[in-house]
């Protein structure tokens, strides 16, 4: 028995009040089952009060500031420091406490203010400078004045009428809390908040059940794979649980590099214990006794808590050598990649942990039978292993009561580009395109209008507007030509071209192929070629079959994913925007006035007011004077850059 386990925390009920060298029979299966195992009614009033403690502090008082990589990226850290200072000042007996993301990437940084007694307002866009004022209103004032929405209302304060409920506002209340419920409520460094909040059970069931039982319950979920291929986990994980080896690794991929993709990260920078449970719970299911986190190196933050995750599980006896008395072994290390899009496909991933090149291999076979080090492996994302945790803790049913019947449950996406709130929300699987993108993002910024979203990353597909009540599932999505993907979605509005949305993916795409098979090396070099010419007006009617034949052909004969499903922006804006590609072919213009070769600036005489900054900011010199006093565009020296469009101030540079 570990003494530290009695340093860190209280006994749960009386059946643990013995000393470490003289424990009760009760004593291992209070610790595996959890801090919170037993129905006595001491055992409930100590979870209510410690669930008290996480929500509203000692005092009954807790300010949460969301520090996840947004909102440090906003100022959090200075906010926080400043709301510490601004406490002490005050006289204020609260806790401050760091918190994950709460899905409100849009009003960065935020501050709520949890009272037991009182209301429970959030407020954003908050600097440092006006903490102060909110605090004087609150606490001094009785008043939520300057809150952007509120949690909970008691009738207590002023202004509490006019502020919305969180739960009724569309950006919420369209969302499902499954797997994102500790986001922006615990403290991510804190395992004693994330067990108080119900953490570890599903582990400590999983280990009170045989690895099958764990399996099947995984299978009557219907929980898919949430990295993009939406292959069935238990499948994955019945495969290597059948393989005869002794020795497994099961692996957590959280190399999340899609453009405009946040989910992993904000998942795991927020409750980086239920990725860790998830881990765990898989490693017991398949008979692994080691296993890896390979994590991006470019998101420190979510490297770094994850690492402490590990560490803290492992101080608190829940990984390495019998845990907790079960006879499980199992252990797990954090690895930081050098970073490459590539390695979100499996075999590549491997590769990089070995220490080799991360390149695809043809498969079969696969991991599951020949993995890391050659032994049977299984490799699962964050979201994923992030539902097994919730489903083991809360049950099958639960999990399968969202979703539709072939994909169940729910599913977190990123919601970039043209719309008013991005973020990363969770929604059901099944929801509508339009759902998401105009009810919970908001919709289009003011005078503009949504032309289309491009969904499933870099190597997702491109769907118009007419198909937005299309219900974002696999099956669904793939057969109106695009992928859900690990869940990116960007939205693309009228100021958009979409052949130049097609040639900005398969620019990324063509830097981050790894080269190794001559269909995807030389396809989307052909590709990414092809359409650089549309685009500066040098195309040809015949490029267009040339790109449906390039991309069907990486379709079917690429080694792995990124290159099989590279062509897809392509394909589908081809499908779709058919006439935006003739545009800019026959006509030799660009109807959304992006393509800079197929624009021309001009000055409005009707509109200038001599002022001659475009001249002044033009860096090639293509401004002149005139006689009159007026200024005009000389197009040969013009490089078509923009700047005097961005520059003048009543609008008079016109884009033709």
């Amino acid at each position: 028995m570990r003494q530290e386990y009695w340093t860190l925390m209280d006994p749960c009920c009386d059946y643990c009040l013995h000393s470490a060298s003289n424990p009760c029979v009760k004593y291992v299966v209070c610790r595996v089952r959890g801090p919170f195992c037993h129905k006595s009614v001491m055992c409930r009033n100590r979870r209510q009060q410690r669930i008290k403690k996480v929500l509203y502090g000692p005092q009954g008082v807790r300010i949460n500031v969301g520090a996840s990589s947004c909102g440090l990226a906003a100022g959090a850290e200075k906010v926080l420091e400043a709301v510490k200072d601004n406490l002490r000042s005050m006289g204020v007996e609260a806790e401050a406490s760091a918190v994950g993301y709460l899905g409100l990437c849009f009003m960065e940084p935020f501050i709520e203010i949890r009272s037991e007694d009182g209301p429970s307002p959030i407020y954003g866009h908050v600097s440092p400078d006006n903490v102060g004022e909110i605090f004087a209103k609150y606490f001094e004032e009785g008043s939520v004045d300057g809150a952007f929405e509120i949690r909970r209302r008691t009738g207590r304060f002023k202004d509490e009428d006019k502020v919305p409920l969180l739960d009724e506002l569309d950006v919420w209340r369209k969302q499902v809390k499954w797997v994102s419920r500790n986001c922006g409520v615990i403290n991510p460094e804190s395992i004693e908040e994330y067990i108080v909040s119900g953490g570890y059970e599903g582990r400590s069931r999983a280990l009170m059940m045989k690895p099958e039982e764990v399996i099947e319950e995984i299978r009557l979920s219907g929980l898919r794979g949430r990295g993009g291929a939406g292959f069935p986990t238990w499948l994955k994980w019945k495969v290597c649980r059948e393989q005869p080896s002794k020795e497994k690794y099961i692996i957590c991929n959280a190399d999340e590099g899609d453009p405009g993709a946040f989910m992993n990260r904000l998942l795991a920078e927020s409750d980086p214990h239920r990725v860790l449970e998830g881990l765990i719970i898989a490693g017991y299911a398949i008979g692994a006794s080691h296993g890896v986190i390979f994590v991006r190196a470019e998101k420190p933050l979510m490297a770094a808590r994850l690492e402490k995750a590990v560490e803290d599980a492992r101080r608190w006896g829940l990984l390495g050598e019998n845990i907790l008395g079960t006879g499980f072994n199992f252990d797990v290390r954090v690895m930081r990649s050098a970073g490459a899009f590539v390695c979100g496909e499996e075999t590549a991933m491997i590769a990089a942990i070995e220490g080799r090149r991360a390149m695809p291999r043809q498969r079969p076979p696969y991991p599951a039978s020949k993995g890391l080090w050659d032994k049977p492996t299984v490799v699962n994302n964050v979201e994923t292993l992030a539902h097994v945790a919730t489903i083991m803790a809360h049950g099958w049913q639960e999990f399968a009561k969202y979703g539709t019947e072939r994909s169940r449950g729910t599913k977190m996406f990123c919601v970039t580009g043209g719309v008013k709130r991005t973020g990363a929300f969770e929604v059901p699987i099944g929801t509508t395109i339009r759902t998401l993108v105009c009810d919970i993002a908001g919709g289009p910024h003011e005078g503009r209008k949504i032309k289309a979203v491009q969904i499933g990353g870099p190597s997702g597909g491109c769907l118009p507007e007419r198909l937005f009540d299309l219900p974002i599932d696999y099956e669904s999505l793939q057969e109106a030509g695009a992928i859900m993907g690990s869940g990116g979605l960007v939205v693309i509005d009228d100021s958009n071209c979409m052949v130049d949305v097609a040639r900005y993916f398969t620019s990324f795409t063509l830097a981050e192929s790894c080269g190794k098979c001559v269909p995807c090396r030389t396809g989307t070099k052909t590709l990414y070629d092809r359409l650089s010419a549309i685009v500066e007006g040098l195309g040809d009617p015949d490029d267009l079959r040339l790109l449906e034949e390039v991309g069907t052909m990486m379709k079917d004969a690429a080694l792995c994913a990124l290159g099989g499903t590279a062509p897809n922006p392509i394909l589908s804006s081809l499908k779709y925007f058919k006439d935006e590609y003739e545009e800019h072919i026959v006509g030799k213009r660009c109807p959304a006035k992006v393509c800079s070769k197929l624009v021309t600036y001009n000055i409005n005489r009707e509109l200038c007011v001599k002022c001659g900054l475009c001249a002044k900011s033009c860096p090639a010199n293509a401004i002149i004077k005139t006689d009159d006093g007026f200024f005009a565009v000389d197009q040969h020296k013009c490089i078509k850059c923009g700047t005097c469009f961005i520059t003048c101030p009543r609008d008079a540079v016109e884009k033709r």
